[in-house]
């Protein structure tokens, strides 16, 4: 694989440091979880009132593959110099603990690149490591309302957030892109880099095109006051959301004379010529209208005739049998202990294929003895180091 060789040490919980390192993970990285004994916080929590599948949490389940887990009392004593010997062998540290946590633990930036002037030093938090809002918790909802992303999406409606953790699973992107660029950088020159990113900056990244045409345009906020059908505030009507007979579908932009045709309504021949955006609320509602009785496969067939831009409205359930996703092969069906769970699989292809599963680290500690011995410690002293409680390995819990 494309990362093959390159070692990541991972201080990485919840869910944006987890999903930088999976897609690491998934390009052939080989990636160490560093977690408690009792297990990092996703194990143990999860949504749909803690969905599990084989009893691992559903939520550990999103962006965990690809690592192993090695369990440690980052307290302990004996703990730096495990933790040390792993980096050593590293070319990347990975976290996002709140900023200052892992400074004072002995694993901060300035302490790491002491012992290692070479690494390559990934930071994620809420909203930056310095500032105003540096100590507040980032979370993904939070994130959203104070983007602008909720102010902007809901309209007339009111304000709305997004139906996923979208600034979360960006903020991952974009953490595995930095991370990608510093080791780009370090096999040209051999120095390290310190790469921070943060959820704020994710959710405004997001918004990229929405935000340049705002300040662009200069008309304000009152744009964000649409008809309910409108699925932004700066694009021209047709362009949203709109129920009809057998469900829901959406019209993408759509030159009005080539609608009215398509779908043979003088209703909308009405607004040929006019300006679809200045005019976009009652556009979108004689579009709603002319629409509403109307079957998804009749309307299809109209909108054909003209090449237009559409598309139905697919639940998870839909997805499931979507002829593009299967052939694309978005989803993966992996077993986990005695169930098997849909995974979603890496979003690119390489050379025609789709990146391999490796495995997941079901317990924490999964992986403690091997990593260690991977790492030059002898067995006397991973024996030891299990007694004393500074790292763990689940089959001495069990004994």
């Amino acid at each position: 694989m494309l990362l093959d060789g390159m070692r990541i040490v991972s201080f990485c919980h919840f869910l944006q440091g987890p999903a930088a390192t999976q897609y690491l993970g998934d390009m052939g990285a080989e990636v160490i979880k560093i977690e408690p004994p009792q297990g990092a916080y996703e194990r143990h929590w999860a949504g749909a009132d803690r969905a599990k599948i084989g009893g691992v949490s559903a939520f550990f389940l999103s962006a965990n593959r690809n690592a192993r887990s090695l369990a440690i009392d980052l307290k302990h004593p004996k703990a730096k110099a495990v933790i040390y010997r792993l980096i050593a062998n590293s070319h990347v540290v990975v976290e996002n603990f709140r900023p200052g946590t892992l400074d004072r633990l002995g694993f901060g930036y300035a302490a790491v690149k002491a012992a290692k002037p070479d690494i390559i030093y990934a930071s994620a938090s809420g909203f930056g490591a310095t500032g105003p809002y540096a100590d507040r918790p980032g979370q993904d909802l939070l994130i959203q309302a104070m983007s602008g992303l909720v102010a902007a999406t809901g309209g007339r409606a009111g304000p709305m957030a997004a139906g996923c953790a979208a600034a979360d699973q960006h903020g991952g992107a974009l953490l595995a892109l930095g991370i990608l660029g510093a080791y780009a950088k370090w096999q040209r020159t051999g120095e390290g880099t310190l790469v921070e990113g943060n959820l704020l900056g994710a959710g405004v990244d997001l918004q990229t095109e929405s935000l340049v045409t705002y300040y662009a345009s200069g008309r304000g906020k009152e744009v964000f006051d649409r008809d309910a059908h409108l699925a932004t505030w700066f694009h021209e009507a047709p362009y949203g959301v709109y129920e009809i007979a057998d469900g829901h579908m959406v019209l993408s932009l759509n030159a009005p004379d080539k609608l009215a045709t398509a779908l043979k309504s003088q209703i909308l021949r009405g607004f040929v010529g006019c300006n679809a955006y200045e005019e976009r609320d009652a556009y979108a509602q004689a579009v709603a209208t002319v629409l509403a009785p109307q079957r998804f496969a009749d309307i299809a067939a109209q909108l054909d005739t003209q090449k237009l831009w559409f598309a139905r409205v697919e639940d998870f359930d839909d997805l499931r049998q979507n002829p593009q996703l299967l052939h694309n092969e978005m989803f993966r069906e992996v077993p986990v202990n005695d169930a098997m769970v849909t995974l979603v699989n890496h979003p690119l292809r390489y050379d025609g294929a789709v990146p391999g599963f490796r495995g997941f680290a079901l317990q924490p500690g999964e992986n403690t003895r091997a990593i260690l011995d991977e790492n030059g410690l002898t067995t006397e002293e991973v024996e030891e180091l299990l007694r004393d409680g500074a790292v763990f390995s689940p089959e001495v819990a069990a004994e």
